[in-house]
């Protein structure tokens, strides 16, 4: 019995290990999956406590007509509840000195489509000119270049309903009704056969749909191409609504990732606006050039989708077409930290206006003659920032040669 001792010793010993082993294991793996995850949120621009997320977009941003804007938001998580959702924030502008804010709930009517229908109001600003759609999964940038020079604003206040519906892995849509009071923030008027509007109010129907045709239900990885398709209408006489006009956009996003590491990435955007439409509601082509006069005092940050050779407030259209091609090649692999990467970049945009007249106190062109601007960026060269080289030619290629030149940094971090 005594020979069995050490025998039953080292079976016992074996067994706790083991066991202390499997513990440890699991308690790594748990941390692993947190971190994962805690990770994941925050690339997404979340910051995730138990039962909120802290929205991080609205943390600290700057622009030129609010100056540094600052506040905090979010939205309430699964531990709170996974059929209903409360969302909202609040910020503030230190150079316009005004507060703005939203808030909203959504209620999950069916979880195997994955339709909610929600409910919000917000006091705000938008940038005159520009459009989102509906079916658009959620971005976010650590650092959002092109905002910094922005300064043709309109504040609006608007209620929305909104439902979105999964109809199947490929398909998605949306559903939107809003009413609106926007007023622009520059001096402004819009001209209707006589009749001076400086403030507008609209009430509009919004109809969305986003297909991925090579999405699937198994679908781990993002799927391209990607087609959007949004039709917009105001109503005039509907709680006051001012106007009767309509717009469908398009846009589709694709990319091709070849055998050599290197990617190639085509995106088309596309609108076209008819009615009585003020220019809060019709189409910039996204320029990020500010009008200064030598290359360096215009040195920024150049964006993702830009024209970055295009001056701010120099085109608006009511009909338009962009084209973007980018072609990312094989990182070069310096050394295990230092990777960057040369991106060749080449746009296209081509639109133009009817009645232009309509809208005083604003000076601006047309792009029917076609816009074309071509470079080049090399990303990651220190802590995410880059340098990007862009030149403007074609129908409005400028008499001075430094005006046609756009040299920045670029920005790129991944979690």
């Amino acid at each position: 019995m005594l020979k069995l001792c050490p025998l039953i010793f080292c079976f016992c010993f074996g067994l706790v290990h083991a066991q202390n082993s499997a513990i440890n294991f699991f308690e790594i793996q748990q941390d692993s999956v947190k971190k994962n995850f805690f990770l994941k949120q925050l690339g997404n621009g979340y910051f995730p406590t138990k039962y909120f997320d802290f929205d991080l977009r609205y943390l600290v941003k700057y622009n030129q007509y609010e100056g540094l804007r600052t506040g905090l938001g979010g939205v309430t998580n699964k531990n709170f509840s996974e059929k209903f959702k409360i969302n909202g924030y609040t910020v503030y502008g230190f150079r316009d000195h005004a507060y703005k804010y939203s808030i909203g709930g959504s209620v999950r009517l069916s979880e195997s489509t994955n339709t909610w229908l929600s409910l919000s109001y917000t006091d705000d600003l938008q940038e005159t000119g520009s459009s989102k759609f509906l079916t658009d999964s959620r971005f976010f940038q650590f650092f959002e270049p092109r905002l910094l020079n922005i300064d043709l604003f309109h504040r609006h206040i608007t209620q929305t309903v909104t439902l979105k519906h999964t109809i199947d892995p490929k398909l998605s849509s949306a559903l939107q009704f809003a009413s609106s009071n926007v007023e622009p923030t520059y001096n402004y008027i819009y001209n209707l056969e006589g009749d001076l509007f400086n403030k507008f109010q609209f009430s509009t129907a919004i109809a969305s749909l986003q297909w991925s045709p090579f999405n699937t239900q198994q679908s781990i990885k993002e799927t391209f191409p990607k087609f959007s398709l949004q039709y917009t209408k105001s109503i005039k006489n509907v709680f006051k609504s001012d106007f009767n006009f309509s717009k469908l956009d398009f846009k589709t996003l694709h990319r091709i990732e070849h055998k050599n590491k290197s990617l190639s990435e085509i995106t088309v955007v596309s609108g076209i606006a008819q009615g009585d439409t003020p220019l809060t509601h019709l189409y910039h082509a996204y320029p990020n050039n500010i009008t200064k006069e030598t290359i360096l005092q215009r040195f920024s940050v150049a964006g993702i989708t830009s024209f970055e050779t295009m001056y701010f407030n120099e085109f608006f259209s009511d009909k338009f077409t962009t084209a973007q091609f980018k072609h990312f090649l094989k990182p070069f692999n310096i050394s295990q930290r230092f990777k960057p990467q040369l991106v060749l970049i080449s746009r296209f945009a081509i639109g133009d206006m009817d009645n232009p007249e309509r809208h005083e106190n604003v000076t601006f062109g047309s792009l029917r003659k076609g816009y074309t601007e071509s470079g080049f960026e090399i990303n990651k060269l220190l802590f995410g920032f880059g340098l990007s080289f862009t030149y403007r030619y074609g129908g409005y290629h400028l008499p001075s040669f430094a005006d046609n030149i756009a040299f920045k940094f670029t920005f790129n971090l991944t979690l």
